[in-house]
């Protein structure tokens, strides 16, 4: 079982519940260590003092703010000492409707649970409640040295805990971001819009996390692999070119076209396709394998990009995180050779 990162007392009204806070998510980006080029020599950074180029041990580091004239020393525990209680209490101080809390304002997400058997109770009580009332509990509180300000929710039958931007943090778009349509009066002409709609449409599908997973970290993975085998991989596609603004139209209505002709939809039509196919392969027997191979052969001399378009209009699910392989055995089990 995972160790919880922060334990305190969570509390709404007079009622209060102690509870361990464990991390929701996990990365996983590969970890490079730094070499010296030309040798295996690791470089490790050091705490050195600079003005005598020593190494300085963790315990005598202190935390010091520059003033501009002088650094004002802080030590670990007037820290705490100035927060007490704010470190192990999690007090709710109101209940907000959770459409109002705009998306940007989340962060970080942990998952919540009672400490102890004894108040799964008060736990499940608060839990349902929020899950009833589609509202988040909004509190702040101290974990290592920090303030936090974060929304309590419910999901599938658990406590989350999602921290949250404080208002200050949040930029400004339009300060930030250059060329925005609203500043330049940009605007698409009514049969654009109509066009940019039905390819939304023609492209919708249902939301399935499962669908999507980091192909940049499997290709960095397939990458050490290859060198690793005195072996090459194959280099990405060329990025696609920005639209021209004059070729708008006829690239939507393209698009929609291509997204009409199987590339809409992928989940539905992929089950469709599949149980079709199911029953086609059980009836041709054998000679269903012959006919993949054929098909394979056929694809063989595609580019990578040439074979996502086909699998796009194929409406194969998954395809935007398949390899060259993935995509080719993919289509050559479609029937989609021509």
């Amino acid at each position: 079982m995972a160790r919880p990162v922060w334990t305190g007392v969570l509390s709404f009204g007079l009622v209060s519940v102690p509870i361990g806070m464990y991390t929701a998510t996990d990365s996983h980006t590969l970890h490079f260590h730094q070499l010296q080029r030309g040798t295996s020599d690791r470089i490790r950074n050091r705490r050195v003092n600079e003005r005598t180029g020593k190494e300085v041990e963790l315990d005598d580091i202190v935390k010091g703010y520059d003033t501009g004239e002088e650094y004002v020393l802080v030590e670990p525990e007037e820290l705490d000492d100035i927060a007490p209680g704010r470190s192990k209490t999690l007090e709710i101080g109101g209940f907000v409707d959770l459409d109002e809390i705009d998306p940007i304002f989340f962060d970080r997400t942990y998952y919540l649970g009672p400490k102890g058997k004894e108040y799964t109770k008060v736990y499940a009580l608060l839990e349902q409640a929020l899950a009833k009332s589609n509202r988040a509990g909004v509190a702040t509180f101290v974990m290592r040295a920090r303030e936090y300000l974060v929304a309590l929710k419910s999901e599938n039958g658990i406590l989350t805990l999602h921290t949250l931007h404080w208002a200050d943090e949040i930029r400004d778009p339009r300060e930030e971001v250059p060329d925005l349509p609203a500043a330049s009066g940009a605007k698409a002409s009514a049969k654009e819009m109509k066009m940019a709609e039905q390819l939304i449409t023609a492209l919708g599908t249902h939301w399935d996390p499962e669908e999507f997973h980091d192909t940049y970290q499997e290709k960095v993975a397939a990458l050490v692999e290859a060198k690793r085998a005195g072996e090459t991989v194959e280099k990405a596609e060329p990025a696609a070119e920005a639209t021209n603004v004059v070729d708008l139209t006829e690239a939507l209505r393209a698009s929609v076209e291509r997204a009409r002709g199987g590339g809409g939809g992928a989940g539905r039509k992929s089950q469709s396709q599949s149980r079709s196919g199911s029953r086609s392969g059980s009836r041709s027997g054998s000679g269903g394998g012959e006919g993949a191979r054929t098909r394979k052969s056929a694809l063989e001399s595609l580019t990578k990009a040439e074979l996502y378009e086909r699998a796009a209009s194929a409406g194969i699910p998954g395809r935007s995180g398949m390899t060259r392989d993935e995509l080719l055995a993919a289509l050559a089990g479609t029937g989609r050779a021509a």
